[in-house]
C-alpha cells in the first residue's frame, strides 16, 4: 500500500513525464513557481517518493529492448529505408497513421507550411508544404561497416622491428 499523498502521488508521474525535471513537477503537483525549485529537491529526498520513481523507472527500463540484435535491426533500418514507403502512389505524402512503423522510425524531422495566397480578404489557403527529413543513412551505413569490419581505422603490423632496421632503413632514404 503506497503511503504517498495525492500531491507527491502528482508529483512522482509528472517528475517521469517531465524528463525528470523536479522543479516543473513540483509545478505540475500544485506548489507555488516560487517555492518550486526547493520543494522539487525536498521531495526527492522523500524515501517512499525516491523508492517509487526507483522503481518506475526500472520497470520502464525493464520494457526496452536493448539487444544487439535489435540495436543492429534499427540500423540497418537507417541504412536500407526506402523513401517510397512514405508516399502514395500519386506522389502525395501518406498520412502518419499510414506510414509503416519502420519508416516511420527513419524520420528526423516533419515540417508542414499553410501556403496562402492574397491580401486581407482575399486571403485564403491554396495548399501545404510538407518537408521531410531523414536520419544520416551515411552515419548508420557507417556503423554497419564497422561492425563488420568492412573497413578499419588502424594499420596493424605482424613482425619484428629493431631499432638497427629503422635507423638503417632512415638512412637509406
Amino acid at each position: 500500500m503506497s503511503t504517498l499523498t495525492p500531491k507527491q502521488k502528482l508529483f512522482k508521474s509528472a517528475y517521469l513525464a517531465n524528463g525528470m525535471n523536479a522543479t516543473q513537477a513540483a509545478i505540475t503537483a500544485g506548489y507555488s513557481k516560487k517555492t518550486a525549485k526547493s520543494q522539487g529537491a525536498r521531495l526527492l529526498t522523500n524515501v517512499d517518493i525516491r523508492d517509487a520513481i526507483a522503481g518506475r523507472s526500472e520497470k520502464a527500463l525493464a520494457k526496452i529492448d536493448f539487444s544487439v540484435d535489435r540495436t543492429l535491426e534499427f540500423v540497418a533500418r537507417l541504412a536500407f529505408f526506402d523513401p517510397k514507403d512514405l508516399f502514395e502512389d500519386d506522389g502525395s505524402l501518406k498520412q502518419m497513421k499510414d506510414i509503416p512503423e519502420e519508416a516511420r522510425t527513419v524520420l528526423a524531422g516533419l515540417e508542414v507550411t499553410e501556403i496562402f495566397e492574397g491580401d486581407g480578404d482575399q486571403k485564403h489557403a491554396m495548399g501545404l508544404l510538407k518537408k521531410v527529413k531523414l536520419s544520416d543513412r551515411l552515419n548508420a551505413l557507417d556503423k554497419l561497416m564497422r561492425y563488420h569490419s568492412l573497413f578499419r581505422d588502424k594499420i596493424e603490423h605482424v613482425g619484428k622491428i629493431t631499432l638497427e632496421s629503422l635507423v638503417a632503413g632512415s638512412l637509406n632514404e
